[in-house]
């Protein structure tokens, strides 16, 4: 009795285990289109640290971001619990902002000079090398900065995979959401440890002694692709908030899922993917431009600069 109550019980455990996994999977792909921004955005807070302190300051962030996760799990616990009718209105809002925060960008790149994005860069490179700057206070400051990001994008995330697992257990939401918290946090930091050192790495080929030609040119090809590399992340970052947000959008909004769904009745395999994302985009791109709207003009009304 005691034996098959313990097969049971292993039983049991294998099918949850399975059943987290699948929905893990699922819901790393549905929260994919926010981890590109997330990536970009952390990999660009620390521009401006000092390459030796670069690693220091983001394993601080990765921990900061850990904290955050600790907030944010629990607290989608208890909505879920208790009042999970507020999981489609959070879902909705998070998609709102990817959208604004995506057109914001946009908008941005034709709003500002170039001139002032190089002057920002200027103002970063000289307060590393000038002495009278505190860089402990400075590091503390982009450190700050990090994680105030790092919490705005784990909470679209928990969101997301939030309303991927809602229908599910509260054992499997929350070791889905564990799951993802973790994944995210170690392949996000990861990466942004090794995309900043990306440069050093090239300089570490080019200069070290006795390096055949093919090893500088090599170091020299990766730093000069480290920037672009930003360029690109930060582009399909960009991109993935348009698709996220407002796939989101479509499909809370029962009349504009139905009208993409009608819309693809009769078209073939390709036109039946490539629609609806090309749909969700363009909602995206259409309630970003709204919402940036009513904050500009809620900024002016309130005078905020």
């Amino acid at each position: 009795m005691a034996g098959s109550s313990l097969l049971a019980l292993i039983d049991d455990i294998a099918t949850l285990l399975d059943d987290v996994s699948s929905m893990t999977k699922v819901a790393a792909g549905k929260t994919a289109g926010v981890l590109g921004d997330d990536l970009a955005l952390n990999a660009e807070q620390v521009s401006g640290v000092r390459a030796d302190r670069e690693l220091p300051v983001v394993w601080a962030v990765a921990k900061g971001s850990l904290v955050n996760k600790m907030i944010l799990v629990p607290g989608a616990m208890a909505i879920s619990y208790f009042i999970p009718w507020l999981i489609i209105p959070l879902l909705m809002l998070g998609g709102l902002y990817l959208c604004f925060e995506g057109f914001e960008k946009v908008a941005h790149k034709f709003i500002h000079s170039g001139d002032a994005d190089q002057q920002h860069h200027a103002e970063l490179a000289s307060a590393v090398v000038n002495s009278e700057v505190n860089i402990v206070e400075f590091e503390k400051q982009k450190i700050k900065g990090a994680i105030r990001t790092d919490f705005i994008l784990s909470a679209e995330i928990i969101v997301l995979t939030l309303g991927t697992v809602a229908a599910e257990t509260l054992t499997v939401q929350l070791g889905v959401m564990l799951g993802i918290a973790l994944l995210v946090t170690v392949g996000v930091y990861g990466l942004v440890a090794g995309i900043v050192k990306l440069d050093d790495l090239g300089l570490y080929m080019v200069q070290k002694p006795g390096a055949a030609s093919v090893t500088r040119k090599l170091g020299r090809g990766i730093v000069s692709a480290a920037p672009k590399l930003m360029k690109v992340l930060s582009v399909v970052g960009t991109i993935a908030m348009f698709l996220v947000g407002g796939g989101i959008l479509v499909h809370g909004l029962p009349f504009l899922h139905h009208f993409v769904e009608g819309l693809i009745v009769d078209m073939n395999a390709v036109l039946h993917w490539l629609v609806p994302v090309l749909f969700d985009a363009l909602v995206g791109l259409l309630a970003g431009a709204v919402v940036l709207v009513i904050v500009e003009a809620g900024r002016k009304l309130f005078g905020r600069a």
